[in-house]
């Protein structure tokens, strides 16, 4: 496996091995010691072609994330909440993919989404904290500040994340 840095700190990606012979493949996944927090939460979400999830985080016990894709293709972003941060309210994005086998860890304080290419697209993600229903938030997948370049112009969204809220009254309301 290999680690490929990017300029968001503690943000990088991990190009994984695929092994194939006649009765199929075996695919490395999770190097424990490359992530540099333990996963203790792992959870798989199912997407049909042109969902949009996100963008989501917390903001008591904010989670690590380690994503990749078991089967489909993503656009999988993550915007820099963290104050102090050189990268602060930038976005990283990239392709994840069954195929690229690429898989991202996006540290704590980062909002997360990504927009689905394929029919069905399977992700798997390993948290580094459980999941905090009532400090979930989002911020609105499209948010002119943010200048997210989406691979889509109108995307199937939830009902909640239909309501996630701008970047604006993010920082007016949550961020101080």
């Amino acid at each position: 496996m290999k680690k490929i840095k990017t300029k968001f700190k503690d943000l990088f990606l991990i190009k994984g091995q695929t092994h194939f012979d006649n009765r199929g493949f075996f695919r490395e996944l999770v190097y424990q010691k490359l992530v540099p927090k333990k996963i203790v939460f792992t959870v798989i979400s199912k997407s049909k072609k042109n969902i949009l999830r996100g963008l989501h985080f917390q903001t008591i016990k904010p989670q690590g994330k380690y994503l990749s894709v078991l089967k489909g293709r993503i656009f999988d972003v993550a915007v820099d909440l963290r104050k102090n941060s050189k990268t602060y309210l930038k976005y990283f994005s990239c392709e994840l993919s069954d195929k690229n086998n690429i898989s991202i860890y996006i540290p704590p304080g980062f909002a997360h989404g990504f927009y689905c290419y394929e029919n069905e697209n399977i992700v798997l993600y390993g948290s580094t904290n459980y999941r905090h229903k009532k400090s979930e938030k989002g911020i609105i997948w499209n948010d002119k500040k943010l200048k997210i370049k989406w691979p889509v112009k109108k995307p199937k969204l939830s009902k909640k994340d239909k309501s996630n809220l701008t970047l604006r009254e993010y920082l007016s309301n949550h961020a101080k």
